[in-house]
């Protein structure tokens, strides 16, 4: 047989629900710096590696910055990215980011903070084609805006006095090519790395794929499970079994299947778990489901594995699992199923 073609969830917004894109058009500012701030935290840097520090500063007196990210614990030149936070009506022109840039100089001079590695801007509607076109012509952005500095032009009608001989400086020997434009389907990548608060905080949910089947011959990832139900049968029959006698078994082998099907029926689960949240959920529901049924499988009035297996299975079955987070994408082979993963792990045994 060939390989089975992979299946990943598929992720949708609930109903009326608007793309993320067109969500942060409406936010305030506030919520889109505070969307910045944990889209950065999570912003891959390579090898596994984030943002040692990230810190939202957004205020009267952030002094240029937005959110500070610092590539390493203390502040260090050129180891930390300064994030500018715009939200505007319309993609930002050099009006709107020239009075911010004279900010961060005029606090570069002071040496409020040292020379950062990058300077970003982030704005949901992007930058316009004038910023755009300067953005990609570094030299050409520095000397326009010298030149509108200095004539009190391009928002700096009121900043005209601030452009002092060591401000000039600063800023004819910092390199534009550090000034960057950081889009927005970057941040909404970057914060979809944590899908629950992703999803969470954007209505998206998970459509759950169909699960595997059961394969014709059982894999070692089974063996505790199967070895468990064998017993079941052996005892029943007075005779060892092994799969294949079970198989060609008219009394046992349907009742077989019937378990390995809702076996990997949980391994759906498990897997939309994973994609998720992460497998931690799907085995925090199985924690849920062995304290709940765990009293019923060992009741001393059982005196035999099927009764045990019966119980177990009954039990599982009228479980409310509310408190998982997986309780609104439960199918009903996921609870009897979740049993055998339980077998599995060799926290349920049948046969005393």
């Amino acid at each position: 047989m060939g390989a089975a073609r992979k299946k990943t969830n598929r992720f949708v917004g609930m109903g009326g629900v608007m793309p993320a894109s067109a969500q942060v058009l409406h936010f305030e500012p506030s919520h889109w710096e505070r969307l910045i701030e944990a889209a950065v935290r999570l912003r891959p840097l390579g090898k596994g590696k984030t943002y040692a520090l990230v810190k939202r500063l957004g205020a009267a007196n952030d002094k240029g910055r937005d959110v500070e990210a610092r590539l390493v614990p203390e502040r260090e030149p050129r180891k930390w990215d300064l994030y500018q936070a715009k939200h505007y009506e319309n993609p930002l022109t050099p009006s709107n980011i020239f009075p911010e840039l004279a900010k961060f100089f005029r606090h570069l001079a002071a040496e409020t903070y040292v020379h950062p590695r990058h300077y970003l801007i982030c704005a949901p509607r992007g930058v316009g084609s004038d910023l755009f076109d300067l953005l990609a012509k570094p030299d050409v952005f520095k000397q326009r805006l010298l030149a509108d500095w200095k004539a009190g032009e391009t928002g700096l009608q009121k900043l005209k006095g601030d452009l002092a001989p060591t401000v000039e400086a600063v800023v004819s020997n910092f390199d534009f090519k550090d000034i960057r434009e950081c889009e927005l389907r970057d941040i909404l990548d970057w914060h979809a790395l944590d899908r629950s608060d992703h999803h969470k905080l954007f209505g998206i949910v998970a459509e759950r794929m169909d699960d595997p089947p059961a394969p014709s011959t059982p894999t070692a990832d089974e063996a505790n499970y199967i070895q468990a139900l064998l017993q079941v049968y052996s005892e029943l029959s007075g005779k060892t079994l092994t799969v294949d006698a079970l198989m060609a078994s008219p009394e046992f082998r349907e009742h077989f299947l019937d378990q390995r099907t809702t076996f990997y029926c949980a391994e759906g689960l498990k897997t939309f778990s994973r994609d998720l949240y992460g497998e931690h959920e799907f085995f925090n529901l199985l924690e849920m489901i062995h304290t709940g049924i765990r009293s019923s499988v060992n009741s001393p009035r059982h005196t035999s594995g099927l009764d045990r297996l019966e119980a177990g299975l009954a039990s599982a079955q009228g479980l409310k699992v509310n408190d998982s987070v997986l309780s609104p994408r439960l199918r009903p082979g996921d609870l009897p199923g979740s049993c055998h993963h339980l077998a599995n792990q060799k926290k349920l045994k049948w046969v005393k």
